[in-house]
């Protein structure tokens, strides 16, 4: 077996794993778990990015300790969207803002002006969301930091520079910036043309399994590894990689990748980008082996995340289990709406919206609980039956992966929402794909229907069957229909 090293950062943790693969099993163990928080500075709320660094360097001396020194890859991947601004001799240009940060509210409607929505679809296939970097670019364009920058790095491939001394901009996570065209996978040249964006400022695109450099001597030397260690470009949107991941078996399924965020939908051979996908908030990104990840944005744990943080972060196994006694579908909340984005005061953001709709007002923590699982698995529901409409792609089973598998209770009532059986598996899926890609580059697995076949060998799953019928869940959907 080989060793690979998998830097996986996520909203709000990173972590480090190795990955032990042969020709018939693939094996995850977690090296190093650090935080990944936010900080809120005068200017406005940024990535602590030097602080991710750091972690990364600590889990890759953890990995080497694991493996004897020796690692046959590293590849990083991360979450979507936000960026570095490098001066002309690769010195980061300040912290990297947050993607919640509130510096592109009104931004797309001054971008629309140049390029209507309807046309921006169109051209990238890219739903909207107001932290896009097409409109992060646009409201950072007139800064100080933006006028003296040589060069822009998506977040993976700024860890990448930093580890190897090579610069590179990763597809899958480009198709995320809105400013990729997902026919031709490449830039998309007129529209950056119309919207005054110096493409130059990107850095060549590689794909999944390029070479992305070795360690720099200087990281060999703090990480106790013996080199020469590669790097492998992987598929670096984290979403990408996990799914990647998905332990499917034909083509016939929905993925749902929980964490933070539910990014929810299906795989496909090519891009829907008809109006009507567009009014729905379809997304459209590029995923391994030519594939498009059709899907929606579902705001995700992260209603949950804040509430428990709220709460002082109490016992969380309790408060689930508390949570399954309380009544089903008393209150929902529309999971995709941008009024639960920013950070802070969640529990009284809920109710306020139940009490606005009318519904039941939730109190306790496992009401609120309760309230945010019964709204994510409406809002997989809607993702699952309006992506299987608008790409004419049936499917008889949704695969869930991330962290969202050790939700038992959330799995169910997926299922039941569905009306599908869900299989639940690959807690780290992100990790596994980047693993996979690295694994894949250096001759030990074949395509990615082989490399399913070795996920599925390899990773327990569990099966969810729905229980009763879905006319509750569809009572629900007509609730917040008429808000």
């Amino acid at each position: 077996m080989k060793s690979y090293a998998a830097v996986d950062l996520g909203a709000s943790s990173g972590r480090v794993m190795v990955g032990r693969v042969s020709a018939d099993s693939v094996e995850l163990s977690e090296a190093h778990r650090f935080p990944n928080r936010p900080v809120r500075l005068p200017e406005g709320l940024r990535w602590d990015i030097l602080a991710l660094y750091g972690g990364v360097l600590d889990g890759l001396r953890a990995a080497g300790a694991d493996c004897g020194g020796r690692l046959a890859s590293v590849g990083v991947d991360s979450w979507a969207v936000d960026y570095g601004l490098l001066d002309a001799d690769g010195a980061l240009l300040g912290n990297p803002v947050h993607y919640r940060d509130a510096r592109t509210e009104g931004v797309a409607e001054k971008v629309w002006a140049t390029v209507p929505a309807a046309e921006l679809y169109a051209a990238t296939g890219v739903q909207y969301a107001p932290f896009n970097t097409l409109y992060q670019l646009a409201a950072a364009r007139d800064s100080d930091q933006f006028a003296h920058a040589g060069r822009l790095l998506l977040i993976p491939d700024l860890l990448t520079y930093w580890l190897t001394g090579e610069q590179g901009t990763e597809l899958t996570n480009a198709s995320t910036t809105q400013l990729v065209d997902p026919r031709t996978r490449d830039w998309s040249y007129e529209v950056a043309g119309r919207l005054g964006i110096d493409l130059g400022l990107f850095a060549p695109l590689r794909r999944p399994g390029d070479p992305a450099g070795t360690l720099r001597p200087q990281v060999l030397a703090e990480t106790g590894l013996t080199g020469p260690v590669p790097v492998t470009a992987v598929a670096s949107h984290d979403t990408a990689s996990a799914v990647a991941a998905v332990p499917a078996d034909g083509e016939r399924f929905a993925y749902i990748c929980t964490g933070t965020w539910s990014l929810a939908g299906l795989e496909l051979s090519a891009p829907v980008l008809t109006e009507e996908s567009r009014a729905a908030n379809f997304t459209n990104e590029l995923g391994l082996d030519g594939t498009v990840r059709y899907l929606r944005n579902i705001m995700g744990l992260w209603l949950l995340q804040e509430c428990v943080r709220a709460w002082g972060e109490p016992d969380l196994g309790a408060l689930l289990r508390e949570a399954a006694t309380v009544p089903p579908l008393r209150s929902v909340v529309d999971a995709g709406d941008e009024e639960f984005l920013a950070p802070g005061r969640m529990p009284e953001r809920i109710a306020g919206a139940c009490r606005a709709s009318g519904q039941p007002v939730p109190r306790t923590p496992a009401e609120i609980t309760r309230c945010i699982l019964d709204s994510l698995a409406l809002a997989h529901r809607r993702a699952v039956l309006d992506a299987q409409r608008l790409a004419d792609h049936p499917v008889d089973v949704v695969y869930l992966v991330g962290g969202g598998t050790r939700n038992a209770l959330l799995c169910q009532l997926t299922a039941d929402a569905c009306g599908l059986p869900v299989v639940a598996g690959a807690t780290e899926a992100a990790a596994l794909g980047n693993v996979l890609v690295q694994a894949r580059a250096d001759g030990l697995a074949g395509d990615l229907a082989a490399l399913r076949r070795l996920l599925v060998r390899s990773q327990p799953l569990t099966r969810y069957t729905p229980r009763g019928g879905t006319g509750p869940w569809r009572a629900a959907q007509a609730r917040l229909a008429t808000r």
